[in-house]
């Protein structure tokens, strides 16, 4: 039931100027802006073309009265087809009608007041700023035009774009009113999250509470699924884990997790998967140990009949078995 969403960028992974390898177009962040201002107006006159297109098409179905325009369209509907479907349009124009999101990849405060005015000039929210690792400077901007900021906990100077980067970013947006989430960017680091939640209060000062929603209830805000998951709440889908002690300690260990009620993971269980494995690797391991080499008489094992039309697949077994 979530809105559709589409990942915008900004800064030097779109343009990258500096790659001698590179030959895309835009290469500077203002042709960035003048690109993404370009087609938002490019989709902003498809869908009136759309509209139009179906209210003639509507008064050529009933033959009502009609203008010289009107008369003019079915004169040319009457030739052949006038309207061209364009799908890359179609998703920038559900933009401009409030059905689709935009999740954008920024770091530079410049290029965040960028497309905050650009959503204010065309009408539209902005589903996150993700990364927006300069939010804290613009902090207000972004409570205004966005649903929330999706950051790292703690990432800077990895690269130029974030020098000015800090580890109270969340932090200092929360405290301005932004619904903060944090990102992994990474599929290691997303079987952590609620350790980065627990950076938040240590560099900013974030309350545990506040923190754990960081993880949890604001992202699904952010994606418009809050109806469903991100808390223990009657109705909501029975996601939840059980830990061994405080959720925001680096000693605790996730004990059981459910998904729409139903476990998908347990230590026990995980224990039984893993002595089932051992087991397993063990018999392997014996059968090589135990296969004939070389120097062994090639001949039939004594006791074994290969019949003429019974073909052998891996490991010896049966094909079709």
């Amino acid at each position: 039931n979530a809105r559709p969403g589409i990942k915008f960028a900004l800064g030097e992974n779109v343009k990258q100027s500096r790659n001698p390898q590179a030959s895309r177009y835009p290469q500077t962040r203002m042709g960035v802006e003048t690109f993404i201002v370009s087609k938002l107006t490019e989709a902003r006159e498809y869908a009136q073309a759309e509209k139009d297109y179906e209210r003639f098409l509507h008064l050529y179905r009933i033959r009502r009265a009609r203008t010289p325009d009107e008369q003019a369209f079915v004169d040319a509907y009457e030739r052949g087809p006038i309207f061209r479907r364009d799908l890359e349009l179609e998703a920038l124009a559900e933009i401009l009608d409030k059905e689709r999101w935009i999740h954008c990849h920024s770091y530079r405060q410049d290029e965040i007041l960028m497309l905050c005015r650009v959503a204010q000039t065309f009408g539209f929210r902005i589903g996150t700023f993700q990364h927006v690792l300069e939010g804290y400077k613009v902090a207000d901007a972004i409570r205004e035009v966005a649903v929330g900021a999706s950051c790292f906990s703690d990432w800077w100077a990895y690269k130029v774009e974030v020098q000015d980067a800090i580890p109270e970013n969340g932090a200092i947006m929360h405290e301005q009113g932004v619904n903060v989430s944090f990102n992994s960017d990474d599929a290691n680091l997303a079987r952590r999250m609620n350790l980065e939640a627990a950076k938040a209060v240590r560099y900013g000062g974030v309350s545990e509470e506040d923190a754990l929603k960081f993880v949890t209830l604001n992202p699904a805000i952010q994606l418009g699924i809050d109806e469903h998951v991100g808390s223990l709440d009657v109705g909501k889908h029975a996601d939840l884990v059980l830990w061994s002690g405080h959720p925001l300690s680096n000693y605790s260990v996730c004990q059981r997790t459910w998904v729409d009620g139903r476990t998908m993971f347990s230590l026990e269980q995980d224990a039984a998967l893993r002595a089932r494995i051992a087991s397993e690797r063990a018999r392997l391991i014996q059968k090589l140990l135990d296969a004939p080499t070389d120097d062994d008489d090639p001949g039939e094992a004594p006791g074994e009949e290969i019949h003429e039309h019974e073909g052998r697949g891996i490991c010896g077994c049966l094909e079709g078995a």
